[in-house]
């Protein structure tokens, strides 16, 4: 798999699958996992013909592990740097919980830069956008947004991760996370293994500092964006709070909402036909 070294010196992983000339859809993941979170997704788009591409965040999964730069300005320009390497153009960015943070910060910032489209011709970075259980418009409670996540919770879970971050990441897949803390939820070890493991890659620093992100105001962000906007998010979801993402198109020129009912936060591993064939269906508009 290859890497791609920033102008900082950090190095990130990614994976570039499917068609090399198809269509490029671009993956951002969650908090603390990284770019495996994504694999039905790219799999099932890769063999539509789509170039499926996704990155381990900085301080995530295989990419370096910095002290500085775990903030969502850094890793949008992260993605900046590494859509110019790739020369990507009229991509649809693709973005779970926390990945949906930093590619809305993104797609506002590329709308001052441009990509490379064929024979050398200028071109947009970014064509569509899908927020899938996502942070935004703002994950932290505040007056004008009472379904948020008060800032003493935030704090919580920073004093677990101090305290005991390996206990803590079993706990989160374990419960909330799939939502297999609700009665009669069908259980997977092998789910709530795998996020334990991709969570504890992460460096502890980069983990521990990405829960300020989730105080960050994107409605701005938002409102900037002149590109379709497909925000999923399910009614049952214990992370980002269905209140919160149900507020989100109405800062959008162009959104839409797609509701799951009872889905949990983890939708791309839980609900996977329908977030694929949402994701198809999406594409293949004009």
């Amino acid at each position: 798999m290859p890497y791609f070294t920033l102008k900082d010196g950090v190095t990130l992983f990614y994976k570039d699958w499917g068609n090399a000339t198809g269509q490029p859809v671009f993956f951002s993941h969650g908090w603390p996992l990284n770019s495996d979170n994504f694999e039905l997704q790219m799999n099932f788009l890769g063999n539509h013909g789509y170039r499926v591409i996704a990155h381990d965040r900085r301080g995530h999964g295989r990419s370096d592990q910095p002290w500085n730069g775990n903030d969502v300005d850094t890793w949008a320009s992260d993605i900046s740097e590494l859509f110019e390497h790739l020369k990507l153009t009229d991509a649809t960015l693709v973005g779970h919980s926390t990945g949906g943070g930093d590619l809305t910060r993104f797609a506002a910032k590329s709308k001052a830069h441009s990509g490379y489209g064929s024979h050398g011709s200028k071109s947009s970075w970014v064509k569509k956008l899908v927020l899938i259980s996502a942070i935004v418009p703002q994950l932290l409670q505040a007056d004008w947004n009472p379904s948020g996540v008060p800032l003493e919770t935030m704090n919580q879970q920073r004093a677990l991760m101090l305290k005991d971050r390996s206990q803590f990441f079993y706990d989160v897949p374990e419960g909330p996370f799939f939502g297999f803390n609700r009665p009669n939820a069908t259980v997977s070890k092998g789910l709530i293994q795998s996020w334990y493991n991709e969570g504890m890659q992460a460096s502890f620093k980069s983990a521990f500092d990405t829960i300020a992100s989730w105080e960050t105001d994107f409605r701005h962000d938002l409102q900037s964006l002149d590109i379709p906007v497909l925000v999923i998010h399910g009614d049952a979801d214990q992370i980002v709070p269905f209140g919160v993402g149900n507020q989100t198109t109405k800062f959008l020129k162009d959104g839409r909402l797609k509701v799951y009912k009872g889905g949990p936060h983890a939708l791309p591993n839980i609900e996977v036909d329908g977030i694929n064939n949402d994701l198809l269906s999406f594409l293949k508009e004009t």
